[in-house]
């Protein structure tokens, strides 16, 4: 599916790379979600259940790619 690229020491998931998020109140990771854009210090993530813009970024370390993902 998505790429990753390489640029600043950190590997950038390319937009549509299936993601897992790591949620800010329990720590845990959720999964869902893609790459809708990549932004200078995070992501932008869409949700797959509705297509729908998550309206806050994520950082970088807040965001994997989905290890379930085919």
């Amino acid at each position: 599916m998505g790429e990753a690229a390489s640029g600043g020491g950190t590997d950038v998931l390319a937009v549509d790379t299936p993601v897992v998020v790591r949620t800010r109140y329990l720590g845990s990771w959720t999964g869902g979600f893609v790459v809708a854009e990549v932004l200078d210090d995070g992501y932008r993530l869409r949700r797959l259940s509705d297509g729908a813009e998550v309206p806050q970024g994520f950082g970088f370390s807040a965001v994997r790619a989905d290890p379930d993902a085919v």
